[in-house]
């Protein structure tokens, strides 16, 4: 039994102590105590709660294995309009380009693009030495500062993109309804020729409780398609109740209802001052060419791998 634990029942002891009292001189006075006492119960039985579920997550985790050589990506446009979309487009290319220095295998899950070439979302998956530990830390806003390319006056504008850098997994304890997903399927637009544009491969998995939503075009079937978005979407609630560190998913609703307004932003590219500044270790880089050209491997290798 832990100290805690102890304090409850010492609380509890007294208050049946107290409720004993029958003099009626004595009873406002015992009364007014014993609410006192059960506030302070209450208090210390929601920090055991707490802890157990702290503790409950931990374990979930240990249970369920990371393919430490598997990334999941995405790349969403933020606000700003067209050049948000463009910037989106700019982090992908970084991040190809980075695989492609560090020989690692990328393959497209989904892409939906505006009509200026730029990205409203991205999904690819990365598979290479150490993936996941290497790149987890880009999650998070990423912001732009730059003359937009659709800016005639040339002001400087503010844009922003959101990562996502999910796990594989490769064990799974995420009780997931099927009442509670709703699919929508389409055709999909971009490579893969006539099947592609002409079959509604494309897949769009909704869950309905936290309205989390993953959308697959990668396979030329609807079935694998589907397949594929279950698995991801399996991730994304892991990874999301992980960092919520909250063990069941109506839970990890309430958290993202709570945070949902919370967007601080992780880096800043500075094009016009020719600076990236990572805002979490408040460090700056320059040659912002080259950083976008996928030499990142100065700015990732700051944060330690666990």
């Amino acid at each position: 039994m832990n100290n805690l634990q102890k304090e409850i029942q010492a609380i509890t002891k007294k208050i049946n102590d107290l409720q004993k009292e029958d003099d009626p001189e004595l009873r406002k006075l015992v009364i007014e105590e014993v609410e006192k006492l059960k506030i302070q119960k209450k208090a210390l039985e929601d920090s055991i709660r707490s802890l157990d579920t702290e503790s409950a997550v931990m374990t979930e985790a240990s249970k369920t294995k990371i393919n430490p050589d598997v990334a999941l990506v995405e790349i969403r446009a933020g606000t700003g309009g067209d050049e948000a979309a463009i910037f989106a487009n700019d982090l992908l290319r970084m991040y190809l380009r980075y695989s492609e220095i560090q020989k690692w295998n990328t393959k497209e899950i989904f892409k939906s693009e505006n009509d200026l070439g730029g990205i409203k979302t991205v999904s690819i998956e990365i598979k290479g030495n150490n993936v996941y530990e290497t790149l987890k830390n880009e999650s998070g806003v990423h912001r732009v500062q730059r003359v937009p390319v659709t800016e005639s006056s040339g002001r400087i504008h503010t844009s922003t993109a959101t990562v996502a850098v999910l796990p594989k997994l490769t064990k799974i304890h995420i009780d997931i309804k099927p009442e509670d997903l709703e699919w929508e399927f389409y055709r999909a637009g971009g490579k893969g020729g006539q099947n592609v544009n002409k079959v509604s491969t494309a897949v769009r998995l909704t869950h309905i409780p936290t309205q989390v939503v993953v959308e697959c075009q990668e396979e030329r079937s609807q079935g694998k398609n589907r397949e594929k978005a279950l698995g991801i979407l399996q991730s994304k609630l892991f990874n999301a109740m992980d960092t919520q560190r909250v063990k069941n998913l109506t839970e990890l609703r309430a958290a993202q209802v709570g945070t949902a307004e919370r967007s601080e932003k992780i880096r800043t590219y500075n094009f016009p001052q020719n600076r990236v500044t990572d805002h979490r270790i408040k460090k700056s880089y320059h040659n912002i060419s080259s950083i976008m050209d996928g030499n990142i491997d100065k700015i990732l290798n700051l944060y330690p791998k666990t």
